[in-house]
């Protein structure tokens, strides 16, 4: 089964970096955040990908081209400039890069991979969230109810914390980025039937996924969610790549390889 990632938007809020590179390219431990997300599904034996490229696509396309060199020992002769590489530390991922265009909204991307899905079903998530929803549990939740799209659902952590009190104004408790108060949104990881593209117009380009599409389904009584309690972390700003960053240096919590 494939995954296809979005990977092609501008990354508007974090400019500090996106300027310089696409923002799956921003690294977390020294590894670009897309190869945490490509690593996560790698650890459940998904190894096949499918990049949906637009804003500074060419740079991701230089990183995968040249990954295989980059991560091994190599010997050249500068004569001949013959190559023997030794000792590799490659991954097993095989990657499909595609460029959908730079203005296209997401629903326009997924169109645009239509002919690499070769299987009934298939993966999308976003280059941009780490987590550690175990991938082949929401797989088999997607075979079991037969439905079009299974999306994960998470419940954000407010940024704010918040303090109790007694009538005197002592700290009672402290309690640091809780769960919003009942609600659920979209945490990005689907596995979807490729029926899901008759639900994607030929003119996608300018629709986002996770409007028309997503409404059409839910209406069609074809969109089930799944609901994930677990670690779930978006990096929308250089304050959460630090926070990923301090994690990674600590305690990982999506590290499942």
């Amino acid at each position: 089964m494939k995954v296809v990632i979005f990977a092609g938007g501008k990354g508007t809020r974090i400019s500090e970096e996106s300027h310089l590179k696409p923002k799956p390219m921003i690294e977390i431990g020294g590894k670009p955040i897309l190869w945490h997300i490509m690593k996560i599904y790698s650890s459940y034996g998904y190894n096949e990908f499918v990049i949906c490229l637009g804003y500074k696509g060419y740079m991701i396309k230089e990183y995968f081209l040249n990954y295989f060199i980059h991560n091994s020992d190599v010997t050249v002769n500068l004569e001949n400039n013959e190559i023997e590489v030794h000792n590799s530390k490659s991954e097993s991922f095989k990657v499909t890069l595609v460029d959908t265009g730079l203005e296209t909204m997401t629903a326009g991307r997924l169109k645009r991979v239509e002919r690499y899905i070769d299987s009934d079903n298939f993966m999308l998530t976003y280059g941009d969230g780490v987590t550690d929803i175990n991938i082949k549990s929401l797989v088999e939740y997607h075979s079991e109810n037969n439905k079009i799209c299974t999306m994960s659902v998470i419940q954000p952590g407010s940024r704010f914390g918040v303090i109790e009190t007694n009538e005197m104004g002592v700290v009672t408790q402290f309690t640091e980025k809780p769960k919003e108060d009942g609600a659920w949104i979209n945490g990005g990881y689907f596995v979807l039937n490729k029926k899901v593209f008759s639900y994607l117009k030929d003119d996608a380009d300018n629709v986002m996924w996770e409007r028309q599409p997503l409404e059409d389904l839910a209406r069609d009584g074809e969109l089930l969610t799944r609901k994930h309690n677990g670690f779930w972390k978006c990096m929308d700003t250089v304050r959460d790549r630090d926070e990923l960053e301090y994690m990674w240096m600590n305690k990982p919590k999506w590290k499942s390889w």
